[in-house]
């Protein structure tokens, strides 16, 4: 099963994409997280990427293609992916579906998490996490259930990230429309896109992406 999972900062799809890792146990593979594990283990295009990071530079669609197509050789990713962050351009789209045409295979399924702009500044701004070991809060939907003690570690501190503010959200959701949105249109002409509701409860959503992987 291979699959992307796209839509907006603030969708949901770590959290459905955490639930398909418990279900089908195949990897998620976030582009940030390859790009990290690539300069760490030192691999040359990690090496190239680090030195164009360190420059101040945007890494470029052909290193961070390079990052992906060493990431799904590995043996993990031999029953399936989910790509979560990848690819974020039209040209980035292009490069995937060769390389994945190279190998003789194909994705499964593009699932698209449809939420209004305005339920997703709410759903980021009132976010914060346990410090500990990461488990995410929210001011009005889900607070820890003994006030100031996390539910699954049972530590005091929290945090939040800086750009985890309306302002910064909205700027990100431009971005968002300007640069990945377009990969919305490119899947539906290609008949492997399926938009569903975001907005649903976090349970409904679960069983309707897993009718969509059964389909």
């Amino acid at each position: 099963m291979k699959l992307i999972l796209l839509g907006p900062p603030g969708a949901g799809k770590g959290t459905q994409a955490q639930r398909l890792i418990d279900r089908h146990g195949i990897p998620q593979l976030s582009t940030g997280d390859m790009l990290r594990a690539a300069v760490a283990a030192e691999t040359p295009v990690g090496v190239k990427a680090k030195a164009i990071m360190d420059a101040g530079n945007l890494v470029p669609d052909e290193v961070v293609n390079a990052i992906v197509a060493d990431r799904l050789a590995a043996d993990d990713c031999s029953d399936g992916f989910i790509l979560d962050g990848y690819p974020r351009t039209l040209k980035q789209a292009d490069a995937l579906e060769a390389l994945l045409k190279g190998r003789g295979q194909h994705l499964d399924h593009v699932i698209e998490l449809k939420v209004d702009d305005d339920i997703l500044v709410k759903r980021v701004s009132g976010r914060f996490s346990c410090a500990n070991c990461g488990t995410v809060y929210h001011d009005e939907d889900h607070r820890p259930k003994s006030e100031g003690v996390c539910d699954n570690c049972g530590s005091k501190e929290f945090k939040r990230r800086p750009d985890d503010n309306a302002e910064t959200m909205r700027s990100r959701l431009r971005t968002y429309y300007r640069e990945t949105s377009p990969l919305v249109g490119y899947y539906h002409c290609k008949g492997t896109l399926r938009s569903i509701d975001g907005m649903a409860p976090i349970d409904d959503v679960t069983r309707t992406i897993e009718e969509i992987l059964k389909s």
